[in-house]
């Protein structure tokens, strides 16, 4: 098993920046590839960045594209996502997920995820 417990999100203004982090307990962090992944309300829950394990692929979404960087400690079984020039359309719950060690979008291939944190941004 892999806990996973994410922090980082709050309320922000339209083009502010934030960076979410994501702490993973259980069995070896630099085993598995990390996704972000983001739920609005109403809507499907869907691929932000991901990141292999160890650290030397990286995938994102084609909207937070250039604005946004996943990243990874395995020194301290930490993921991040740094995520600048925030947009309205941003706002969502975002959730930390491990899986395979390569970089996947899809959702079903993550075995573990953590309970989301809430990021608004506000224009």
């Amino acid at each position: 098993q892999v806990q996973l417990v994410e922090s980082g999100g709050g309320l922000v203004q339209a083009g502010d920046s934030l960076r979410l982090s994501c702490v993973a307990s259980g069995r070896t962090f630099s085993n598995y590839g990390m996704g972000w992944f983001r739920q609005a309300p109403g809507k499907a829950r869907d691929f932000v960045a991901g990141i292999s394990s160890r650290g030397d692929s990286t995938l994102y979404a084609n909207s937070v594209k250039g604005r946004f960087t996943v990243s990874r400690d395995n020194a301290k079984n930490t993921v991040y996502l740094q995520m600048n020039s925030l947009k309205p359309e941003d706002t969502a719950v975002y959730y930390c997920a491990a899986g395979p060690s390569r970089v996947i979008s899809t959702s079903a291939a993550y075995a573990y995820w953590g309970q989301g944190t809430q990021v608004t941004v506000s224009s």
